[in-house]
């Protein structure tokens, strides 16, 4: 750090009880009262080199020996005066970046220009600001942070603005040309010359420096750095993930402040106040924040969701939190989607809404596949002049963002799932809530619906009270055809589900292992269109084709309620079976004929071969018939 002496004279200023003096033959005739301090001085000294005291003097004739100067708004206090004081008695006096501030206000207060004297403190101190402070990186960052003690003086006189300037600079030049003395020096690195090869230096050096300065002053200096468009958007990024871990520690110390009891009125005054400005720290990093995806990760977003619930932050900022998350969800995991509800209008466990959010936005990135438009008569003549190379190049990054696209959708259903099955323990999430997170992706983006059958079960198990419809409706996003073997064992015993939908479990187990293991030589078309839609990566439902090749349509299909009561439908045995169901759970209130229902449930695996054997003969029957 750079530093400058003025003055040659050794310090003669002395204390006396109250009173600060010089040591001198002379008597002094001045005395200068600076915020309940009393000098005692001489008008000599300071009246030729400071305009103000000159002024004042003027102004105030007095008959008495000592002449009274009242400077009671004095920026810098005591200290700034008496440095000012120092340099006008010729004593020797240390300017640095720490106080070359408090010293370039005090002078500017007591007017000390070059129209009084030449060579000047005020001169003195520009050269020096010019000239060294704003040279080095460590001195930038120092004078800066002292600004924030005089903000309407530091920035009349434009030493705020200049220090930013400077620091925005040197983050744009070449590291290797910059002294990291102030990062290098905290983490015991002044072995590393000012002068050392970039590969030497991080790229972020500067991110833990600056962020020691205020929230004020950090915004300003970060807007610099931002609007030149020279520092790549992830070391954005990570300057804020730095400065909010900086500023940002232990904030749910702070989530109960409305609970505070009348007593601890002062305390909870304060804590109020914290609160408020961590509120406006947050809210303003949020603002800073890089529009690029993936300048921030997923994490340090959802911690910064979670502070924004804690502290009660505007609702547009938490909605562009979410909005944020949401561009790049495939990234996020499920501790990032648990965001505390701290509202008190629910009593909601998790803001299941900030992640509909996210679930919307996500759901507008490449909503589909770019496709080739129609090509119009005659434009074979117009595109005659592109290469066979270049179309090829279009057609495979074509290819290739779609099933990027794809593959997110895939990674966010498995985290989707993963999440549900975390508040579905939530005895308050209602039920609405819960399908329109389950349905807010597409059909295919689930390979295999065992985790979404998990969380089902999860939610049944913490909500007993669910009425027959409301158990239809909840399992209606739930796809048998997707469910592995074990899954379907678990249904397939779950007296929570529906028996609808054990039916269908049960039913297409037994199609799947009667196929594996060889018992069925052919199957009927129908059947085969319902199982070979299991397998399609594109939807999870058959085709309109496919319906109309088995004598259906897609009003019919089996899965449907139309479908199986259909005439067209070869399933007739299950109309039976549905039937009973309806019967059953009319006759079902409040655990009566329980005892039925769970012996219809272990009597159901032998009934389905039953059914199979009227769909379509086995071997054994064809066999026979041949006999």
């Amino acid at each position: 750090m750079k530093f400058m002496k003025l003055g040659s004279r050794p310090d003669t200023f002395c204390t006396t009880e109250t009173v600060r003096s010089v040591s001198s033959e002379v008597s002094s005739d001045l005395i200068v009262q600076v915020k309940g301090s009393r000098y005692l001085l001489h008008k000599f000294p300071l009246l030729s080199k400071c305009l103000l005291l000159q002024r004042l003097c003027a102004e105030n004739q007095e008959s008495s020996q000592h002449q009274i100067v009242q400077l009671p708004d004095f920026p810098g206090g005591v200290e700034a005066f008496e440095l000012c004081a120092k340099f006008c008695y010729g004593i020797t006096i240390t300017l640095s970046a720490y106080n070359i501030v408090s010293a370039r206000c005090a002078a500017e207060y007591l007017q000390m220009t070059e129209d009084v004297e030449k060579g000047n403190l005020i001169y003195k101190l520009e050269v020096f600001f010019n000239s060294c402070i704003l040279q080095g990186w460590k001195d930038s960052v120092v004078t800066l942070q002292s600004s924030k003690a005089f903000p309407l003086w530091s920035e009349d006189l434009g030493m705020t603005s200049r220090c930013i300037e400077a620091i925005a600079s040197k983050i744009f030049a070449n590291p290797s040309k910059v002294c990291l003395s102030h990062s290098y020096s905290r983490r015991g690195r002044d072995d590393i010359s000012c002068n050392g090869s970039e590969s030497q230096r991080p790229k972020g050096w500067w991110a833990e420096d600056i962020a020691e300065l205020g929230i004020d002053l950090y915004w300003r200096t970060m807007i610099a750095i931002k609007s030149a468009g020279k520092v790549p958007s992830n070391l954005i990024g990570d300057a804020l993930r730095i400065y909010a871990a900086r500023w940002l520690p232990n904030i749910s110390k702070h989530t109960n402040v409305d609970n505070q009891v009348e007593s601890d009125q002062p305390e909870m005054d304060s804590i109020k106040e914290v609160t408020s400005k961590n509120r406006l720290l947050l809210e303003t990093i949020v603002s800073l924040l890089p529009a690029e995806k993936g300048a921030v990760s997923c994490g340090f977003l959802s911690k910064l969701l979670k502070a924004a619930n804690i502290l009660k932050a505007s609702s547009a900022s938490k909605n562009e939190l979410a909005r944020r998350i949401g561009i790049q969800l495939e990234d996020a995991t499920v501790g990032d989607l648990l965001i505390p509800s701290l509202s008190h209008t629910s009593n909601l466990l998790y803001d299941v809404d900030l992640v509909m959010i996210m679930l919307e936005q996500f759901m507008l990135q490449g909503q589909s596949p770019p496709t080739s438009p129609p090509r119009a008569k005659g434009d074979c003549e117009r595109r005659r002049s592109r290469s066979a190379e270049n179309i090829d190049y279009e057609f495979q990054e074509s290819r290739r963002s779609s099933s990027a696209s794809h593959s997110s959708k895939l990674k966010v259903a498995k985290l989707v799932d993963g999440y549900l099955q975390e508040v579905a323990r939530d005895v308050n999430l209602p039920l609405s809530k819960f399908t329109a997170i389950a349905s807010a992706l597409p059909e295919f983006a689930r390979i295999d619906h065992d985790d979404l059958y998990k969380a089902i079960d999860i939610y049944l198990k913490g909500h007993p009270e669910l009425n027959k419809s409301e158990r239809k409706r909840l399992c209606r996003i739930l796809d048998c055809r997707k469910l592995s073997m074990k899954a379907c064992m678990h249904a397939a015993q779950n007296e929570l589900l529906p028996l609808r939908v054990v039916v269908q479990v049960l039913f297409f187990e037994q199609a799947r292992a009667a196929t594996a293991g060889g018992q069925v030589t052919e199957l009927p078309s129908n059947i085969k269109a319902l199982l070979a839609t299991q397998h399609d990566d594109h939807s999870s439902r058959p085709t309109a084709a496919s319906f109309s090749n088995i004598g259906m349509t897609p009003a019919d299909d089996q899965w449907s309620v139309s479908g199986l009561k259909s005439p067209k439908s070869k399933l007739s045995t299950l109309k039976m079976k549905l039937a009973e169901d309806d019967d059953l759970d009319e006759n079902y209130q409040d655990g009566i004929g329980k005892h039925s229902r769970i012996k219809s449930f272990c009597m159901l695996p032998n009934r389905p071969r039953r059914m199979l054997s009227k769909l379509w003969p086995s071997n054994k029957t064809t066999s026979d018939q041949k006999n």
